[in-house]
This record gives structure tokens, C-alpha cells and sequence, in this order.
């Protein structure tokens, strides 16, 4: 399943926190790419990147979490 990160709408954005999220969601991204798409992301720009399907729920749930808007691409 692709996913596009759209914004974070927290009021004080944390962005090790989401790095970290990205990095654990994702099906193929590493650490320090996962740290320039939350850099990305809390500039204003989407962010887009897949998602393991067998974690698809808890992945949705950790981005709510983190106030971050999402869209579901596939």
C-alpha cells in the first residue's frame, strides 16, 4: 500500500518522533532517509512512500497519533 503524508498538524511537530515513524511503517526506507521526509514533510511538502499491507492498520493509527494528514494512493 502507497501512502502520501500530506502535513502534521501538531501544534509543536516532533520531528524524531515521526522520522522514527516513517523508518518502522515503511517496507524499505532507512534512518536517515526517514529523517529528510519528516524534515520534508514539516517544511509544507507530501511525502509519499510504502507501507508493509500486514501493518497497514497500526501503521494508519501511529501517523493519527502524530497529527500527521494522510492520504491511501493504493
Amino acid at each position: 500500500m502507497k501512502v502520501n503524508l500530506l502535513s502534521c498538524d501538531a501544534q509543536r511537530p516532533n520531528k524524531r518522533a515521526i522520522a522514527q515513524c516513517i523508518a518502522d511503517i515503511s517496507s524499505n526506507i532507512s534512518a536517515s532517509l526517514s529523517n529528510e521526509l519528516a524534515e520534508i514533510l514539516l517544511e509544507g511538502d507530501a511525502v509519499d512512500f510504502e507501507v508493509d499491507d500486514k501493518n497497514a492498520g497500526s501503521s494508519l493509527r501511529a501517523l493519527r497519533k502524530l497529527s500527521i494528514d494522510y492520504e491511501i494512493i493504493e
